[in-house]
């Protein structure tokens, strides 16, 4: 039959005309992300022992970081130097997070790295501490049972 399907298209249209709008807000209203979202990371230099283990676990070694010995002759083991990540090849894979014994790299909520240029991609320790909004609350153990293994 001729028209069909000239009607089957206005019914589509005159049904979603009256429904609710989906559109998002986004840059004036912030989007909540779950709590898993694996965004930038968040790196805190005081708590970095420089096992170097973040930097070997990388798969696309995005990680460069140097150490040096720790100012204070009573106390062991290397400071942090320079903490260096390459956002342009990162993947967010979180396995850094989750290999780093101290959580001195922690993952965020954050997600907005928009750059004009691939140098601005290049993060270093400092801009990494300054990425303190959004960090998880519990970044390695979520899901897990706290003490005792499992139930």
């Amino acid at each position: 039959m001729k028209g069909t399907g000239i009607v089957k298209g206005l019914g589509v249209t005159l049904r979603t005309m009256g429904s609710k709008k989906v559109t998002m807000k986004y840059p004036d209203v912030p989007i909540q992300m779950p709590d898993r979202f694996r965004g930038v990371q968040y790196f805190e230099p005081d708590k970095c022992i420089v096992c170097n283990q973040c930097a070997r676990v990388c798969p696309t070694d995005c990680i460069t970081l140097t150490g040096k010995p720790n100012p204070d002759p009573e106390k062991k083991g290397k400071v942090i130097d320079t903490f260096d990540l390459n956002f342009e090849i990162c993947i967010l894979c979180d396995l850094c997070t989750e290999v780093c014994p101290t959580e001195a790299i922690v993952m965020t909520n954050n997600f907005e790295l928009a750059a004009y240029s691939r140098d601005d991609l290049f993060k270093d320790r400092d801009w990494l501490y300054g990425n303190n909004r959004n960090i998880r609350e519990d970044n390695n153990n979520i899901g897990a049972p706290q003490r005792g293994g499992a139930k």
